[in-house]
């Protein structure tokens, strides 16, 4: 019987592992435009890509509101919100949990950017970050595109170290001005 359990649990690993690897290859390549969305926020107001033409936007993607390294990133794009915004740059964060959550997350830890819920996982699916199934057990990989003021992606991280990844991001998309 623990053979058979042990099999089952290494058939799982194997299937989740095999749909990471097809989402991740879903993901739009560096260079293409970027997916629309039509999102809810934190406060109830809808959100399209198009309204972010024209500025640099760090759109992230992370799991669930309120873990440990969710806050994490978060707090750190809080931390650094000036700097990006001294640079004409917009963070905004998604996941598939509901808009309650992300009103409850954003004041709890004061968080100044937008927060899109996506509990249809359509966008999370369009940018190929949907981990584990897409019904009701998957949650967005933790992955962060840089899209540029024209609407293309131009850089995507791929599962950050929630950990000084508001750094990094933040220089990247300094040394990406400098180019243009």
């Amino acid at each position: 019987m623990k053979l058979a359990a042990l099999f089952n649990a290494l058939i799982s690993v194997t299937a989740m592992l095999c749909l990471n690897i097809a989402h991740a290859a879903d993901a739009p390549a560096v260079g293409s435009a970027a997916p629309n969305f039509k999102l809810q926020d934190q406060n109830g107001q809808t959100h399209t890509l198009d309204e972010y033409k024209g500025k640099w936007l760090a759109l992230y993607f992370y799991p669930k509101d309120n873990t440990p390294g969710c806050t994490t990133q978060a707090c750190e794009f809080r931390d650094n919100i000036f700097a990006f915004r001294e640079i004409g740059a917009v963070i905004v964060g998604i996941s598939v949990d509901d808009a309650a959550s992300h009103k409850k997350f954003a004041e709890e830890h004061g968080l100044p950017f937008t927060l899109l819920a996506d509990p249809t996982k359509t966008t999370a699916t369009a940018y190929g970050v949907m981990r584990g199934l897409t019904g009701a057990v998957g949650v967005a990989q933790r992955d962060t595109f840089l899209i540029d003021p024209a609407g293309k992606i131009a850089k995507h991280y791929v599962r950050v170290d929630p950990k000084g990844h508001s750094q990094i991001v933040l220089a990247d998309i300094k040394a990406l001005q400098a180019k243009k």
